[in-house]
């Protein structure tokens, strides 16, 4: 097995801390059935404790049956694969830093909770009327759109829009190019069972959308991570990351990067595009945030043809995050293994959703919104940076596009802190290494705009930095 921490966490004996060490190995599946323990006398030397301790730990959990004894061989883990658990696997992290964490606060708060953290619109400005006016309009669809499964693909006439509307942004590409999913989330989830194996390396942005980490801890990806600039990644230690760790993948934002609203610049994209064809990698582009660009950005779709680029997108953002409808753009000869994936994992498309989706954007009604919703957007923008600079906290870009603020806490000031700190009033942040992989971002927050409306936000603010 890989070499085990070499400290034990604070509390309790040093037995129990070398026990609650090997079963955190076997909670994220370092420690598989069979998988043969350290000798007595190198995990003695690892922990730094006494082999005799070790000898008692290794013990006890002989006794409970979570490890076995092979005399005369050592010792070796016992039983059926643990349930997989996200919290477990990787280093430990501070509750408040980690992104299931973040992720599950936002979701289970109550009405009364403020959530500048989160990363969706108020339900107040989404297109009610127009939800309303759809629902209608499909219930009164045929028996089939209502009560059947949808095609492994998804609706044909919402592919042949997606397809026209990717063309907007020079990304050419057929019908038969364009599988709909349930969400984004679940886009990436195909590609990763589709294109990587447990082990293998997989690029992100430092920082990333924190549930990029997540869901590649649950493949079991080597995660490493890039240095982000507000024109792309750190070409030079991107270059220096494919050499050496050869990853599989790199997953990205290109246009209105979450958390720090950058964009990619041409000269960067083709950059990476040349390093990518080099060194064999594929490139997941996720076009989430999209429709609320001001100016279109590069696509690196676009550059590359979707020859190694993968685009996915979804319109939890922009329409609602109740009608769950995304989508993966890729390589024709990709499209029978991804078909073959999501009818295992999910049998047919939700062909409700994909209907009314597709009524929204053919009626004219998403247009007007995202017109509207920019605008709205564009003022919040400016309204919530100048109150955050008024109590120092400063945006890493100054009114970019999108839901995102990222923004530098004054010197001394851990977001961390100031997290937990704002929770107990009843606010959600989103403290900066909830997204950072390696670590460097306790001094910053990512704000949500939109859900910065209400002013006791920043007085929360204010006295959570003072404490």
């Amino acid at each position: 097995m890989d070499e085990l921490p070499a400290k034990l966490d604070s509390g309790g004996t040093l037995v129990e801390g070398v026990m609650a060490t090997i079963r955190q190995r076997i909670a994220a599946r370092s420690l598989t059935p069979g998988a043969r323990l350290p000798s007595i006398r190198a995990f003695a030397q690892s922990m730094q404790v006494s082999k005799s301790t070790v000898v008692e730990a290794y013990e006890r959990l002989a006794a409970e049956g979570t490890i076995r004894s092979r005399p005369g061989s050592g010792f070796y883990a016992a039983g059926a694969l643990a349930p997989l658990s996200l919290a477990e696997i990787g280093p430990r992290l501070d509750r408040a830093v980690d992104p299931l964490w973040v992720s599950r606060q936002s979701l289970d708060a109550s009405d009364e909770t403020l959530k500048p953290g989160c990363g969706w619109l108020p339900a107040s400005w989404m297109p009610q009327a127009g939800l309303r006016r759809t629902l209608r309009t499909v219930a009164r669809a045929d028996d089939v759109a209502l009560a059947d499964y949808g095609t492994p693909l998804g609706l044909p006439p919402l592919r042949q829009l997606l397809a026209r509307r990717m063309a907007g942004h020079g990304i050419e590409v057929s019908p038969e190019q364009v599988m709909l999913t349930e969400s984004g989330t679940q886009a990436i989830d195909l590609l990763c069972r589709f294109l990587i194996e447990p082990g293998d390396t997989v690029l992100v942005d430092d920082p990333c959308y924190f549930n990029f980490h997540a869901l590649l801890r649950a493949h079991r990806a080597k995660v490493v991570s890039v240095p982000y600039t507000p024109s792309g990644p750190d070409i030079e230690l991107f270059a220096q990351a494919l050499a050496e760790h050869r990853p599989r993948l790199y997953i990205t934002n290109s246009a209105i990067h979450n958390p720090t609203g950058a964009i990619l610049s041409p000269v960067i994209a083709h950059r990476l595009l040349k390093l990518a064809d080099q060194s064999d990698l594929t490139i997941v582009e996720d076009d989430i945030f999209a429709d609320f660009e001001h100016t279109p950005a590069p696509r690196l779709a676009a550059f590359d043809g979707l020859s190694r680029v993968v685009q996915i997108g979804s319109f939890s953002k922009t329409l609602s995050a109740s009608v769950r409808c995304g989508f993966i753009a890729a390589p024709v000869d990709w499209i029978e293994g991804l078909t073959d994936l999501k009818i295992a994992t999910t049998f047919g498309g939700g062909r409700l959703a994909a209907e009314l989706v597709l009524t929204l954007l053919k009626d004219g009604s998403y247009r007007k919104h995202m017109d509207l919703l920019r605008a709205k957007l564009a003022r919040a923008m400016a309204e919530t940076g100048i109150r955050l600079k008024a109590i120092g906290i400063t945006p890493w870009i100054d009114q970019p596009a999108g839901l995102f603020l990222w923004c530098r806490l004054p010197d001394g000031v851990d977001a961390a802190q100031v997290a937990r700190r704002a929770l107990t009033d009843n606010v959600v942040l989103a403290p900066g290494n909830a997204f950072s992989l390696s670590g460097t971002a306790s001094r910053f927050l990512r704000f949500n705009v939109a859900q910065c409306e209400d002013k006791r936000i920043f007085k929360v603010l204010e006295t959570a930095m003072a404490c």
